[in-house]
């Protein structure tokens, strides 16, 4: 495996997030058929990490992305703003009045507590986004000498939402590529997206082709397993028991299969309950194994955790900490976004690197 070797000069950009965003609706700590009030929230995987480089790390990142424009799209839109993340490259779609040809994603979820597990209900389809196009966005221009990112995110998420968009992510990478920008993908797999086209043997089929050209690989156990066809040996069917060996394994043979990839990480959970996990991370880069081992952590709204944990290792690769650091950074991100509502994370670098140094959740005053 070659080392991450990031562009030095200037940019315009830190990192660029491709995919969708959507409208979260949340019914706290009620169910989603039975409630009466949603609090909104914005999310999208890609778009996640976004967010979070920029509001808890400080880095200047903008979305690629297409809304419906229409106030559920300014909603959204607004939303993005609150959260500083650049929204110059969203594309803007004309509303037909009643979306029979495009609209925004709505995303039902609900947190879960104890044994009711986390489970969210997506209301998707036409929207803006999943109808984009080859040509849509002008890459040359996006990465290009006048503008550039030091780094490009996006995932299985947004691959998965028609058959454009894979076009359109593998059309992405390829620019990225061309001006040295760094790019990483998260497999995140979703059996709803793969589910009516093919299930995982489509998605094996354009997520084999997307990750040759990636260099930095996310995921979990699932998501290799059912996006690359790599399982992980010895893991029960509820995830209770995580082998460390097999996962070292596991990292090992995805990095034979794809040799353009530089760093694989995989996050660690063990869903005791919906609100306390065992969480932590291993990853492979330049051969050797980083292993951030479990802790157990309470859980109040676990979506968005592995995006968090994706921006916080980005992060440290980003500001030039060795991966190791990059890697507990992640671990640490991860475990207090899921300490707060909603997809985004709310916390600070400063609380981030508490966490990595073991420090109490003593209050501060």
């Amino acid at each position: 495996m070659e080392p991450i070797e990031l562009k030095s000069e200037a940019r315009r950009w830190d990192s660029l997030s491709l995919g969708e965003v959507m409208l979260r609706l949340d019914p706290g700590e009620g169910r989603v058929h039975t409630t009466r009030h949603f609090q909104a929230w914005e999310g999208g995987g890609e778009y996640n990490v976004a967010r979070g480089l920029r509001r808890c790390f400080g880095l200047r990142t903008g979305i690629v992305t297409a809304l419906a424009d229409n106030p559920v799209g300014r909603l959204v839109e607004d939303f993005i703003l609150q959260g500083g993340v650049d929204t110059s490259l969203i594309r803007w779609v004309p509303y037909d009045g009643v979306g029979r040809t495009v609209r925004n994603g709505l995303n039902f979820t609900e947190r879960g507590f104890g044994a009711r597990a986390a489970a969210g209900c997506s209301d998707r389809g036409h929207t803006a986004i999943c109808q984009t196009q080859s040509g849509d966005f002008d890459w040359e221009a996006i990465f290009g000498p006048l503008n550039g990112s030091r780094w490009f995110h996006t995932g299985g998420i947004f691959a998965a939402l028609s058959e454009s968009t894979r076009l359109v992510a593998a059309e992405a990478m390829d620019a990225a590529r061309k001006y040295g920008t760094s790019i990483s993908y998260d497999l995140n797999y979703r059996d709803s997206l793969w589910r009516g086209i093919g299930g995982k043997t489509k998605a094996q089929e354009v997520n084999r082709e997307l990750v040759r050209k990636v260099d930095l690989l996310l995921g979990n156990e699932e998501d290799f397993s059912a996006m690359l066809g790599v399982a992980v040996e010895g893991v029960s069917e509820d995830f209770g028991e995580l082998p460390v060996a097999s996962y070292e394994k596991m990292l090992r043979e995805v990095a034979a299969a794809y040799p353009n990839l530089k760093l694989i990480a995989t996050t660690l959970r063990t869903a005791h309950t919906a609100s306390r996990n065992a969480w932590g991370a291993i990853a492979l880069y330049q051969d050797e194994i980083v292993h951030v081992p479990q802790r157990e952590i309470e859980i109040l709204d676990r979506v968005g955790g592995g995006d968090s944990f994706a921006s916080g290792l980005i992060y440290g690769l980003l500001a030039g900490k060795p991966v190791e650091w990059a890697v507990r950074c992640g671990v640490a991100h991860g475990a207090l976004a899921m300490t707060t509502p909603g997809d985004t994370s709310m916390a600070t670098r400063a609380e981030v690197e508490r966490v990595m140094k073991g420090s109490s959740a003593r209050i501060e005053r």
